[in-house]
């Protein structure tokens, strides 16, 4: 009974970089999900309002940013505008799978995940949008990337031994 209240003890221990590393997806999850909803606020508000959320880095300064002066193109862009912070918050979506199943199961499955599908998208965004100057780089914009790349550094620390499926 004693070795087994050690071995309790001590799984616990082990598990904690996992329940860092889901916290830190849950964090990730919920500013995804906040620019999807900030993104339809803005919708709601005009495509000018989606434009100013989403530009003002070094190549895409607002002062600068000419903003549709038609109709039409204004339309398009604000539907595009909308499906991008849409799919930012599906995004977080997925991030609260991960979470949920790091915190639950200590899942290989949702690391990798979260690894992967996540970091394509994080990555895509920081690369694409903020490093090329269009997104101002701030602590909102560089704060997701930081916090996925911690996560994903720290997790597998106290995950399973991993073995492979095939034999």
């Amino acid at each position: 009974m004693h070795s087994q209240v050690a071995l309790s003890n001590s799984s616990q221990e082990v598990r904690l970089p996992v329940r860092l590393g889901s916290g830190l997806f849950l964090i990730w999850s919920v500013l995804h999900i906040w620019v999807g909803a900030e993104g339809f606020r803005q919708y709601l508000s005009g495509v000018h309002d989606q434009w100013n959320m989403l530009i003002g880095g070094a190549h895409a300064p607002r002062d600068a940013f000419q903003h549709a002066v038609d109709a039409t193109t204004a339309n398009v862009h604000a539907h595009l505008l909308v499906n991008f912070t849409t799919d930012v918050a599906g995004y977080g979506v997925l991030g609260l799978y991960v979470s949920w199943a790091l915190w639950r199961r200590a899942s290989w499955d949702a690391y990798w995940i979260g690894l992967v599908v996540i970091g394509i998208a994080d990555l895509a965004f920081l690369f694409s949008q903020v490093t090329s100057g269009i997104i101002e780089p701030n602590a909102g914009t560089l704060g997701g990337p930081i916090i996925w790349v911690i996560a994903c550094l720290v997790t597998p620390f106290g995950l399973p031994k991993f073995r492979s499926r095939i034999s």
